[in-house]
């Protein structure tokens, strides 16, 4: 069935162990070859890694991000050999360096490149936030989600907030019209979870190593910047859609210097998601790579225009009669 289609590819918070090897077992010879070249570029076994890593190994940074790229990558390339094309793509902050090479803008291998260096910087970042926190979880930087409460008006507590003496806090990810996502020192959370409560919100503290997408992980920017300066950026192919901005992405200029940004800014999903919509141009998204969250998200936005899952074969193989079952509804 054809179908004109986007691709949407999700961050680093996706469950991803065992994700892409059912494409190697079916013979895939683009998943074989990037599995080859994303291992070589890594210095591990990327199949290995996997298989056979524990949850502990497969949250660190330095390994989620090349890991998650390259599943991704893999349903990517998986799709193109069945004769599928984007006419367009976003992704969600890690997600959006799978995009960049799904655009054109960076090559596979450059994207491999960018994503250890950006995992690896963010890592060391991270380790330095918890070390002078004294190796005191409870008093690492962190994120919490807040739910129930419009996303433009918690942003707007958050500055007011700020103004007022509560330092360390930001809007990290504008996830959805019901949920935000904050960064902040242990102190300047625990005070906002607090005061969201308060408001009639539900909040969630997260799982995560630092304060991700918050001027808080500047250093982590800076010392991605060398990697980052030595790679081409090309101008997109197709529609590209930036975190940063919430806008389209113009050119490969733009692009670079949006990936630096990326690091410290938030990621304005919402408004990403509302920009592709405006501009048209397809009638039902994908999410390539592994899990269902930015589907969720997609759903949640109120669009009706459908988004089908596609990071495993039997999903992608299935696309055609899930597809026949969604009403091809073009945005206005």
């Amino acid at each position: 069935m054809s179908r004109d289609i986007a691709y949407l590819f999700p961050g680093q918070g996706t469950r991803y162990q065992g994700a892409a090897l059912d494409f190697l077992a079916a013979g895939s010879t683009s998943a074989a070859t990037l599995f080859s070249q994303a291992s070589e570029i890594f210095g591990q076994s990327m199949e290995a890694i996997l298989r056979d890593g524990d949850e502990a190994t497969l949250k660190r940074t330095d390994i989620a991000q090349p890991a998650l790229t390259l599943c991704s990558l893999v349903a990517s390339a998986f799709l193109a050999e069945q004769g599928r094309q984007p006419k367009a793509c976003a992704g969600f902050s890690l997600g959006e360096y799978s995009a960049l090479a799904c655009a054109g803008v960076v090559g596979v291998e450059d994207c491999f490149r960018l994503t250890k260096a950006r995992g690896i910087a963010m890592q060391e970042a991270t380790d330095r936030l918890r070390d002078a926190a004294g190796g005191n979880a409870s008093a690492v930087r962190g994120m919490t989600a807040v739910l129930g409460i419009p996303p433009l008006q918690a942003e707007s507590m958050i500055e007011q907030w700020r103004a007022e003496g509560l330092e360390d806090l930001y809007a990290a990810n504008i996830n959805s019209p019901t949920q935000l996502v904050m960064s902040g020192t242990a102190a300047a959370l625990k005070e906002a979870e607090s005061r969201f409560t308060a408001a009639g919100a539900k909040v969630m503290r997260l799982r995560v190593a630092g304060p991700f997408h918050s001027p808080l992980m500047a250093a982590a920017a800076d010392a991605f910047k060398p990697v980052l300066d030595s790679v081409e950026f090309r101008n997109p192919k197709i529609p590209l859609y930036s975190n940063v901005t919430g806008k389209r992405v113009e050119s490969g200029e733009e692009a670079k210097r949006l990936a630096f940004l990326q690091i410290t800014s938030p990621v304005r999903w919402v408004d990403e998601q509302a920009e592709m919509c405006a501009d048209g141009g397809f009638d039902a998204c994908l999410e390539v790579g592994p899990g269902k969250v930015l589907r969720g998200l997609w759903m949640d936005s109120g669009s009706g225009i459908p988004c089908l899952t596609a990071g495993t074969v039997e999903e992608v193989n299935s696309l055609d009669n899930n597809l026949e079952k969604t009403p091809a509804t073009k945005p206005d």
